[in-house]
């Protein structure tokens, strides 16, 4: 922050954003610090994760595998009987373990108490708690928790939110301050503090762009402008296409007749923990085009409902094709190819994918946690800007000539009511971000009013008499 000014923007345009950014930084600074070295630390660590639960993950026994059937068993002796059986995740490749994935009492939402069964020996590898379509497991599982919430639950959604909307303000606000005092006098003087400025903006300047991705790419998970932004693609058409599994008018072809070849009637086929159905099921899909390593058998929800057989493996290429399968008859009734998306909904896919870090393999989580790890620097410098800067009680009433409401009377009117539409506009679409802004006005204004006249009236005699 500085009193240098530029012909680019006017003076008092300058000092508003100056204050602006300063406020963002200094008080929402340390939630975004706290998203983005969680942000990292979550990048970088699927090898790590791989590594401490290698026993559950991985198996040497060789041959072929055993029917889903027998591994889904298997894993209903270990857990009980009182567990629902929600997905099974086949084992990807020789050497690696099946997950039969249960619901069971205790867990948060998107939360699955998975057994690892070897899928040759149908030996017990282990039983962990997973989330999520990535199959997060604990150790990760807690760092993400960190990043979305700080393990307080809703509440701390505010938190997220409230990083993920100041973000692409800030870094925008700071380039235009950077572009505004480039050519500004004395602002190349070599001090502490504009060394260390020039660093701040050096790195902004670098990760400007990624700065604005994970900034927009993070509200598409938040709570508030999350939904609105849900709401905005569905009015737009830019929304993920949605697998149809509802199967009401759809008759059962063979009535209680046994399926060719399988012999399974109807009426075994409905229930939806018979492990011989998943067999079927993937049969089926695989028939159907469903050709992924990776890939999620989901029971229906309900009877007369379709099973969901779906592609898991969102590196690159990614691969989301999915399709409804009645356990009736086994045929395919709905499907959802990844190619068949909208524009905008594949963007979105490999948007969050990449702010994840799975796009790309290794090269997508460098690039995540180089970008997170820089903003922790940027917020590091920022402080330390503020403390050699930091207020004293001499530079009270300068401080008081730069303070936003200040600043404000000087706009012109037509620039105060567009300005004042646009912060409604934004604090309506991201109400986290429009509270805090209301919330720095607020401060503002009461620091304004305690600079009394007579203050600063007083400040300025004394500053005559010291000249």
């Amino acid at each position: 922050m500085t009193d240098s000014q530029s012909s680019s923007v006017p003076r008092w345009g300058y000092a508003l954003l100056a204050r602006l950014h300063f406020y963002a930084g200094l008080l929402v600074g340390p939630f975004i610090f706290v998203a983005a070295l969680s942000g990292a630390l979550f990048a970088l660590t699927p090898q790590i994760e791989n590594w401490l639960y290698q026993t559950e993950l991985t198996t040497e026994t060789t041959g072929d595998a055993r029917p889903l059937a027998e591994q889904i068993q298997a894993a209903r002796v270990q857990i009980g009987e009182n567990a629902t059986l929600a997905a099974v995740r086949p084992a990807p490749k020789a050497g690696e373990t099946t997950r039969v994935m249960f619901a069971t009492d205790g867990l948060e939402p998107f939360e699955h108490q998975a057994i690892f069964v070897d899928p040759v020996s149908l030996d017990i590898r282990g039983s962990l708690v997973v989330y999520g379509t990535s199959g997060t497991l604990p150790f990760r599982i807690w760092i993400d928790y960190v990043h979305r919430h700080l393990h307080l639950g809703e509440i701390g959604r505010y938190y997220s939110e409230l990083a993920a909307s100041w973000l692409w303000l800030v870094a925008l606000g700071g380039l235009v301050l950077w572009w505004s005092r480039r050519f500004a006098a004395g602002s190349g003087k070599d001090t502490d503090r504009n060394r260390l400025r020039n660093w701040h903006s050096r790195i902004g300047l670098v990760l400007l762009l990624a700065f604005l991705f994970f900034s927009v790419t993070g509200l598409t998970w938040s709570k508030w402008a999350g939904a609105n932004i849900t709401e905005l693609r569905a009015q737009l058409g830019w929304g993920t296409p949605g697998l149809n599994t509802d199967l009401s008018g759809r008759p059962a072809e063979h009535g209680k007749h046994e399926h060719a070849g399988h012999g399974m009637t109807t009426d075994v086929a409905e229930g939806q923990d018979n492990a011989r159905i998943y067999d079927l099921v993937l049969e089926r899909a695989r028939a159907a085009g469903i050709d992924a390593d990776m890939l999620e058998i989901k029971p229906a929800a309900s009877t007369g409902r379709a099973w969901v057989v779906r592609e898991i493996d969102r590196s690159w290429p990614t691969q989301v094709d999915m399709v409804a399968v009645d356990p009736r008859t086994m045929t395919v009734t709905d499907r959802v190819d990844f190619q068949a998306y909208p524009v905008a909904a594949k963007l979105t896919r490999w948007g969050i994918d990449a702010h994840m870090g799975i796009l790309f393999g290794l090269a997508n989580q460098l690039f995540v946690a180089a970008c997170a790890l820089g903003l922790c620097v940027m917020i590091v410098l920022g402080y330390r800007m503020w403390w050699l800067r930091r207020p004293t009680r001499s530079a009270a009433h300068q401080r008081s000539a730069q303070r936003v409401w200040t600043e404000l009377r000087k706009a012109p009117p037509l620039v105060l009511i567009s300005m004042a539409l646009i912060a409604v506009g934004l604090g309506w679409f991201a109400p986290v971000m429009g509270g805090s802004l209301a919330m720095f006005l607020v401060v503002d204004a009461s620091l304004t009013l305690r600079q009394s006249p007579r203050r600063t009236s007083f400040s300025a005699g004394e500053g005559r008499e010291h000249r």
